[in-house]
């Protein structure tokens, strides 16, 4: 029989976005939820609709991610969504692959290491894998608009603003946005003196080819970041906003749609789009 939806887990289902997660995957008509992952056991045998607020869906909450591969993976090709917290990713997209589930990763904190290590495990297993720093279409228009910016300014800055509930810095589309920079082969921002730090830190982290990136961490922030270039007698700055997760979720739809056919892992929304 042909596969007519595509089952989908979410990990990190009672999280801020995994909730908007949940409330998407169960109004598509062409994807199924079928397991809802969380680690708080206080939450565990809780309906997934009654904690996202869209009803009873009658998917209980577990902790158990492994469990909730299998079965997913007993439905035919399937999707876990993970958005859960930088320090358990990489262990759950390791299970999602070998179990034979497609992971779609919202969750940043991925060193250049392990994205490597899952890359290499992914083709061996020859299951699609979408790693996306940012699920924003706005994100992706602003740093295609950046690169077309740095053919013209050697100078530029990175400042990455969120919520105080943000466990890694900078963020993976501040990470993301300077590595697309990076990848014009410039070196911007020459010194035009040598800096002192009275305070470390206070010029922010910088990247191996000069790019600063600052990180600001507020209640009251959702995701917002700003790229300025300079040169003389002039500003460019090109700023997203963030003013609710929905804006995140067509291209989470997206990527759960697009990771079906592939056989390696890809990394970014730009790569869809």
């Amino acid at each position: 029989m042909t596969q007519t939806k595509i089952p989908v887990v979410v990990n990190g289902a009672t999280g801020k976005m995994g909730r908007e997660i949940i409330k998407v995957v169960a109004q598509a008509d062409d994807l199924e939820l079928v397991g809802a992952v969380n680690r708080n056991p206080a939450l565990a045998g809780q309906d997934i609709g009654e904690i996202a607020g869209c009803g009873p869906l009658e998917i209980p909450v577990t902790s158990d991610l492994e469990a909730t591969l299998v079965m997913a993976q007993s439905q035919g090709a399937a999707v876990m969504v993970d958005v859960t917290h930088p320090d358990r990713v990489y262990e759950a997209v390791r299970a999602a692959i070998a179990y034979g589930v497609r992971p779609v990763v919202g969750t940043t904190g991925l060193s250049n290491a392990q994205i490597k290590e899952l890359a290499e495990f992914a083709e061996k297993a020859s299951i699609g894998c979408l790693i996306i720093p940012n699920f924003s279409i706005g994100v992706v228009l602003l740093q295609q608009a950046a690169l077309q910016a740095a053919q013209y300014f050697d100078h530029v800055e990175i400042i990455e603003l969120h919520h105080n509930q943000k466990a890694d810095a900078p963020s993976g589309t501040a990470v993301q946005t300077a590595q697309l920079l990076s990848d014009t082969r410039k070196t911007f921002n020459s010194p035009e003196v040598d800096e002192t730090e009275k305070m470390t830190g206070a010029r922010g982290g910088m990247t191996p080819d000069g790019i600063r990136i600052h990180s600001v961490r507020l209640p009251g922030l959702i995701a917002h970041q700003e790229v300025i270039f300079g040169a003389p007698g002039q500003l460019y700055t090109l700023r997203h906003d963030t003013s609710d997760r929905a804006c995140y979720m067509p291209g989470v739809l997206l990527c759960i749609r697009k990771v079906m056919p592939l056989k390696s892992l890809i990394y970014g929304l730009d790569k869809l789009l």
